[in-house]
């Protein structure tokens, strides 16, 4: 008996707004087949994230389609948790989340000749562990807890020792540190690939922060660390 079902409608609806998503993301493609945009688009975080289900949707879909008997009329029904999952998906792949959204604010920021001493205490109070460190130009480089530690350990033990220390002495126990800049418009998973791609390729990076158009010389709107990407996860989670 042919039935028409609404959620068969809702899962076919929810799946070609997706596949509309990937064709404007993975351009290069050798073809618009959805399996194909998958593939060649695994340089997409959020493509890697939520391959598998989008796999197991698309098997789900061809079934749908293949087992339509006209328009609007399947003989097949998707589970109410599936529809409702696959339309939150289309809803983040029209619509990622910013990465301001995740990122830590306001940012701290300093300047080379500020005191060591009041440093430390916006670290005792709040907890932060690195703060970008500007001239009037922009953005020097990053002062971070670990190396204020390393300064720490060089100097004599005394009472005066952060009295008059201005954060430019710390500056040669900082490593090098690579920070990005980028502008307030960027997603969550353009981050995400960001920290990737350093860490394939072996190195570390530190922090990435954002601004109105992703200048140094730019007020920092916010800053994401690894640890920020936790949020990213804690996200996915409601969508599980």
């Amino acid at each position: 008996m042919m039935t028409r079902t609404p959620l068969a409608e809702r899962f076919e609806a929810a799946f070609n707004r997706i596949h509309k998503c990937l064709v404007r993301m993975v351009p290069n493609a050798r073809s618009d087949a959805f399996k194909e945009l998958l593939n060649s688009g695994s340089a997409h975080a959020i493509i890697r994230t939520y391959r598998q289900d989008l796999s197991q949707y698309a098997k789900l879909r061809n079934s749908l389609v293949h087992e339509k008997v006209k328009a609007k009329f399947y003989i097949a029904e998707p589970h109410k948790e599936i529809v409702l999952h696959i339309e939150k998906l289309a809803m983040l792949f029209e619509q990622p989340k910013k990465a301001l959204q995740i990122a830590s604010k306001p940012v701290l920021y300093y300047k080379e000749e500020t005191s060591l001493k009041d440093m430390m205490k916006v670290i005792d109070k709040l907890s932060y562990t690195m703060f970008p460190i500007y001239d009037a130009s922009g953005y020097k480089w990053l002062l971070t807890s670990e190396g204020i530690i390393r300064w720490l350990s060089k100097q004599p033990l005394s009472a005066n020792t952060l009295e008059k220390a201005p954060v430019s002495a710390v500056y040669p126990f900082e490593r090098t540190h690579i920070v990005l800049y980028v502008n307030r418009e960027i997603d969550i998973y353009e981050v995400e690939e960001m920290f990737e791609d350093y860490h394939l390729a072996h190195k570390k990076l530190e922090a990435v922060i954002i601004t109105e158009n992703g200048l140094e010389s730019e007020k920092p709107l916010g800053i994401i660390s690894a640890w920020d990407l936790v949020e990213i996860d804690a996200m996915e989670q409601e969508l599980e």
